[in-house]
């Protein structure tokens, strides 16, 4: 009887013990997630928010005094608000335009037909958010330039060349190039949403296919047309090197004058220049956010409607119509998105019609010759490359935590969204003055002056630039993971640890994949920040190499653009093959 007794106290004694030992376990799981949350948001506070502060500090202090100086000082310009202001809205609003022209038809291809390469063509999509602003400019230089593809076609048909750079027409052109597609990836999904239960109802009342489109599908998909339409206005508002490039000093937008002002040491005009521009962003973006949210809870149980093949069975003459413009709308996507590229790679390869790799001895040339001050291919590729790695340390768990914790319900998580979000909707002429002004330039604390060093600023900037996409490619599959195999693995013993790194990790390991190649591609093809932070100094990268060359020799450019197009063209397929869906 004894021996029983001891024999419960001890395995009352043991239980306590064991309980004891899991309680700090079960405290620590269930703080992690708040703790990478509290890290995320200290790295943003320190790489993002203090940066765009010091820039937003400098348009209303003068000489230590508040005094809403610089900022009342542009405000009361009729230049800046109506020229400069007026022009760049204008601008944004002809590109936002042809961008929603440009990508209507591709969402109507995307969402209504099946084909062999869709998937492909839908990852297409995708070339906004790759693709480095600066390489499009080369594009079009080698397209529409003096020297470029258009003109070697018209002088081979008898006809006089023309020079289409600097011009308004390139710069919108260029703009829908990167924009259209969003537009297309934007409207796809709210069209792939459409609830099929109310088309089918509205024709079973005896509405025509033309009549249910209008009352039934158009209502669903107009939400979807003017978020992609005030997107591609903040990034058509707050681009920079494609006017930089294509538009010169007669096509200047807000983001080149508070380039031009930095550079000549006008930060209070340059920050009164990046408040407005700023303002204007987050309200569209705040704009965006909230559609999306409400788009996103419209998916949950829609029945959808089904794609039609491309080629059908059987031919009558409104599906001949159809195929035609799908046919004719693949010409024109050619023209605008293939033919710029082609012809870079082509100027790379060639003088006057004839092959030659001129170019790219150029480029070594330099490499093994050039002066110290002069820009070299291989520390930029190096650079961009080293640049890179350090922006994927930093980017992919900023976005991992940040994905986890906005897709989880509870109070308040719109804000922790926006917020989060907000390095998407300033622009990287703003966050590179704002490192400049807040980190490089230093600042008093404790009694010491902080600084970090050009190279240390760059990964911050890419960092802030490719953190949001990480958020938004690892967001989707975290919002559609089974909870109910998270509880399973949760009553079956696993700690939130292990559940985590056995069942959660591998369902959204290509989002995270997807999500760091992302950040890579991100990292290789940022400018605007760069081209702040690397001037006189060893940290410039490929992009600010192309831009360095363009308008000086086109041969050097497009070579150096075709390397930076391989780069980030490898970054794509991972993205592509990966699987990876980006939510926006």
């Amino acid at each position: 009887m004894d021996g029983s007794v001891g024999a419960a106290l001890r395995r009352r004694v043991s239980e306590a013990r064991a309980a004891a030992s899991a309680r700090p376990r079960a405290t620590l799981e269930r703080l992690t997630l708040p703790l990478l949350a509290l890290v995320t948001a200290l790295l943003l506070a320190v790489l993002f928010y203090y940066p765009v502060a010091t820039v937003f500090v400098d348009a209303v202090v003068e000489d230590g005094r508040l005094t809403f100086g610089p900022l009342l000082s542009v405000l009361g310009d009729q230049f800046y608000v109506g020229r400069v202001l007026g022009f760049t809205a204008y601008q944004a609003a002809l590109s936002t335009v042809l961008s929603v022209l440009l990508g209507l038809p591709g969402a109507w291809i995307l969402a209504r037909f099946e084909f062999r390469g869709r998937q492909t063509l839908r990852s297409v999509t995708m070339v906004p958010f790759v693709l480095p602003s600066v390489l499009v400019a080369a594009g079009f230089y080698a397209t529409f330039g003096a020297s470029g593809s258009l003109n070697a076609v018209l002088s081979a048909l008898g006809l006089p060349p023309v020079d289409l750079l600097p011009s308004l027409g390139a710069i919108l052109v260029a703009h829908a190039f990167y924009n259209a597609p969003l537009v297309t990836r934007v409207v796809t999904a709210a069209w792939e949403s459409v609830d099929a239960g109310a088309v089918e109802t509205a024709r079973s009342l005896g509405a025509s296919r033309r009549r249910a489109f209008r009352d039934v599908v158009l209502p669903q998909l107009l939400p979807a047309v003017l978020t992609g339409a005030a997107l591609t206005f903040v990034f058509t508002f707050a681009s920079f090197a494609i006017p930089l490039a294509l538009g010169g000093s007669q096509f200047a937008t807000i983001e080149v004058f508070i380039y031009s002002a930095r550079r000549q040491l006008e930060y209070g005009r340059a920050a009164s220049l990046a408040v407005l521009e700023t303002g204007v962003s987050l309200s569209l973006m705040a704009l965006y956010l909230r559609y999306e949210r409400r788009q996103a809870a419209q998916r949950r149980g829609v029945r959808t409607l089904a794609r039609r093949p491309l080629v059908p069975d059987s031919w009558t003459r409104e599906r001949v119509g159809r195929r035609l413009a799908v046919a004719g709308y693949g010409v024109v996507v050619a023209l605008v998105f293939l033919a710029p590229l082609a012809s870079m790679i082509y100027a790379s390869v060639s003088v006057d019609g004839r092959l030659t790799l001129d170019a790219y001895r150029f480029l070594l040339e330099r490499q093994a010759t050039g002066a110290e001050f002069q820009v070299k291919p291989f520390p930029a590729i190096v650079n961009s490359l080293v640049f890179a790695a350090a922006t994927l340390v930093v980017a992919l768990p900023m976005g991992v935590a940040m994905g986890v914790l906005t897709t989880r319900r509870f109070r308040g998580r719109w804000a922790v969204d926006a917020l989060s979000m907000a390095p998407l909707a300033v622009s990287g002429i703003v966050v590179g003055l704002g490192l400049l002004r807040g980190l490089v330039f230093g600042f008093e604390a404790f009694g010491y002056r902080f600084t970090v060093t050009g190279a240390v600023a760059i990964v911050a900037a890419h960092a802030v630039a490719a953190y949001p996409f990480v958020v938004r490619t690892v967001a989707p599959p975290l919002d559609r993971l089974d909870r109910a195999l998270v509880e399973s693995a949760r009553a079956l013993g696993a700690s939130r640890a292990r559940t985590i790194l056995d069942v959660e990790l591998p369902l959204v390991w290509p989002g995270v994949v997807a999500g760091a190649a992302f950040a890579v591609a991100i990292s290789i093809g940022e400018f605007d920040s760069t081209v702040i932070l690397a001037e006189g100094g060893g940290s410039y990268t490929m992009p600010v190499a192309v831009e360095r060359f363009i308008g000086r020799r086109l041969g050097p450019a497009t070579a150096m653009g075709t390397v930076l197009l391989a780069v980030t063209a490898a970054a794509f397929v991972v993205v592509e093959r990966v699987g990876g869906e980006f939510r926006g």
